[in-house]
Parts: structure tokens; sequence; C-alpha cells
């Protein structure tokens, strides 16, 4: 007789699965191969005894049977991670001030935060919104127990940044990468469909100087010398999606702050290549309490 049951590390890599709507995204998120995340959607997928992806070029999209485990494998992975806590007396009682970035899945984290939340209901949690080089540059100064920050691969660091990161290696911490997503050049797909409406100098929609990456894109067209100029200043990222959509401009943003209306720019607009994005949750302070460490990590488990 075989034995029942589902196996947790194949659950979580089809979670992962189904919100990076790819296998290569996947891969990238819970830092396996592509090959491994194949054989565990496989042996799940024999497991169960029926698909649950359909597979094409843009990616994959899950059957009627992989969105009806979609719930479960979400509760499953849930209720194994609370037990494991609460084994180990880490059941998470107290405050815990979360400072987190506006690019970090802004269509999702809302869902995120209230799990974490209904996961541990003791937990009193203030989430607080803010630019990633100013969550770098308070890193240490008691504004909040956990930060999460966005931060470009293989680009220059800002000096809050390179600050930041000098700091928690003196300390002997380093940061966490939750989530690697690509970074893409965008615009409002009415107005990118219409190639004439679109030519240097570029129109751009851009965060206020604070906002790292908006400085690293400027700066990425100045040095390939390509004419742009302001035409909409954005106060977050809610704001900059808005006028994107409305067809003010272009912008860069992260895979996962794409909006509806808002396509990738063609590449025969010859706009600069963009390095990767990588949210990193930022290291805990020597002597902070017990609680919050133990919910920087459960908060980890929710976040990639």
């Amino acid at each position: 007789m075989n034995a029942r049951g589902l196996d947790l590390a194949q659950l979580r890599t089809f979670l992962a699965v189904t919100e990076a709507g790819s296998v290569s995204g996947a891969a990238e998120r819970v830092f396996l191969s592509q090959s491994s995340v194949s054989e565990q959607l496989k042996k799940l997928e024999e497991r169960i005894g029926q698909p649950l992806f359909v597979r094409s070029k843009q990616g994959v999209a899950p059957t009627p049977a992989g969105a009806k485990l979609v719930e479960h494998a979400r509760r499953i992975v849930a209720m194994c991670d609370i037990a494991f806590d609460d084994m180990l007396g880490r059941s998470l009682d107290g405050e815990v001030r979360i400072a987190i970035t506006d690019y970090y899945r802004p269509h999702d984290v809302a869902a995120i935060i209230r799990r974490f939340a209904s996961q541990h209901p003791r937990l009193r949690l203030h989430v607080t919104v803010l630019p990633s080089a100013v969550i770098e540059a308070s890193a240490g100064d008691n504004v909040f127990d956990i930060g999460l920050s966005l931060r470009m691969v293989d680009a220059p660091a800002s000096r809050a940044t390179a600050k930041a990161a000098q700091a928690a290696h003196a300390k002997g911490g380093q940061s966490t990468v939750i989530r690697r997503e690509k970074l893409l050049w965008v615009g409002a797909r009415e107005t990118l469909r219409d190639h004439a409406s679109l030519a240097p100098p570029w129109p751009l929609v851009l965060l206020p100087s604070t906002c790292q990456l908006q400085r690293y894109v400027v700066k990425l067209l100045e040095r390939a010398r390509m004419p742009y100029l302001i035409s909409h200043s954005a106060s977050g990222v809610a704001g900059l999606q808005l006028a994107l959509k409305a067809g003010l401009g272009i912008s860069c943003l992260n895979e996962s702050a794409i909006g509806e209306g808002v396509e990738v720019c063609p590449a025969s607009f010859g706009l600069p290549a963009l390095p990767a994005a990588e949210f990193h949750l930022l290291p805990g302070q020597p002597g902070e309490s017990a609680h919050v460490t133990h919910a920087r990590e459960a908060l980890a488990g929710l976040l990639g």
C-alpha cells in the first residue's frame, strides 16, 4: 500500500512556480537549479496523479487541479512552520516593527503580511513603507526591527547602501537574499504600441531622488548619452504605476511591480541594459529580542 501524504519541499517549490509563473523564475527564488525544480514538480504531479501546470512559451499556469492545490499547499506549509516554531519554543508574542520597500511585490505584499499576522495572532505588527535607501541608512538606528530593501546586482552601490553593508559586516551580520527579479523598462501598453509617440528625449516617470533605483536609471541614460526629460514625479511605486498606465512616460520597474496595462518596452527602443534586483532582508542587531529574531526567520519563509 502506497504511503499517503505530500512532500513539503515539493509543495514549497510548487508554490514558488505558481507565484513566479515559470520554472526559471521559481528556481531563482528557491535557489535551486531549473532541473531540480522540474524534477520536484514531476514527482509531485506523479504523486497526485494529474498535471498541475499548463506549459507554454509564456511560462506556466495552474491547471484546475493546480489552482485547487495552491490553497492547500499554503496552509500545509504555514502550519508546518508554525508547528516547528512552537516545538522549538519560538511562538511569537510581542511587538515587531517592519520597514519594507514598496517595490517588493506590491500586488501581493498585503496578503503576505495578513497571512503572517494570522499565523502569529499574539504578534503586534507595525508595518512602514520606506525607500530602500532610507531603510539601509536607518539600519541600527532603532527605527525598525526588521527591514526589507531592494538592491541592484552588479551595479554601483549608493553611499547609504555601502555604509549599511560595511556596518553590518563589522558587526558580523549579513543580509539574506529573499528574492531576485529582473529590472525592466516599462510603459503603458497603448503608448508602447504607438512607437511614433515615443522617441528621445525619453519621457521618464520617476520617484524622488531618495530612490536609489531611479537615480541609477538617470545615470544609466546619461552614461549612454540618451536624452531624456522627467515627465512626471511620483511619490511612490503605486503613483508611478498609475502615471505609467496613464501614458505619461516610461520607467524602470522590477518584474513583480509591473501593474495591469503596463508592458515591457520593446528591444527596438535601444534602451540601456538593466541589472537584476535583489530583495535583502537586513540582519538583526546585536542584543535584539529573541521574538524579533524568530519573527524575522518566520517572515523570511513567507517573503520568498
